[in-house]
């Protein structure tokens, strides 16, 4: 009995490291920003104080897991000092044929994005993106910028919560790639 316990534990540590390596494959890449690098001013906020181009970076990813139905991108913001930090961007239920989407794709107007995608609704109270604007003098916040590959296409309430988009994103995501870019003013 000892020993096919030791086998099964094995195979489970084999499955979980095989699901684990191919979630790690995906990558993201963009022209407009990069890992640890501070953003520019088209990526900043067009208001509260700010007067950015307020325009989303261009993002492009491979690497997807098999099983993938649909893709979502989030922009957030973890420093912000609101205690739960601050949701920039949220786009779901891009097709899983779409790879790449170009700068200023997330406007409000969602001419941009592709078809059948969805922009949920930022902390700004826009659907859409909405650029980096920490308060003056807070000192560089980072900006997490990941596309999730899902399972299934969300099925989500027309006011759903930034909080409920991320649990769902979460709940069937079988792989993701992050970019955290900076910025500051």
């Amino acid at each position: 009995m000892k020993y096919s316990f030791k086998i099964l534990a094995g195979l489970i540590s084999t499955i979980v490291f095989s699901a684990s390596a191919l979630a790690d494959s995906m990558s993201l890449q963009s022209d407009d920003i990069s890992h640890g690098s501070f953003m520019g001013k088209a990526q900043e906020f067009q208001g509260f104080g700010c007067s950015g181009g307020n325009e989303s970076p261009q993002l492009s990813w491979s690497g997807a897991p098999e099983g993938t139905k649909a893709f979502a991108v989030f922009a957030y913001d973890p420093d912000a000092p609101t205690g739960s930090g601050w949701w920039h961007w949220q786009l779901i239920n891009i097709p899983a044929d779409v790879n790449e989407l170009p700068a200023g794709a997330g406007g409000s107007d969602s001419k941009g994005i592709p078809e059948g995608s969805r922009q949920m609704t930022n902390d700004y109270g826009i659907a859409g993106f909405g650029g980096a604007c920490p308060p003056d003098g807070d000192g560089a916040h980072r900006y997490q910028f990941t596309v999730y590959a899902l399972s299934q296409a969300l099925e989500l309430p027309e006011n759903a919560s930034a909080a409920l988009t991320g649990y769902m994103v979460n709940a069937y995501s079988l792989g993701s790639a992050t970019i955290e870019a900076l910025y500051k003013r």
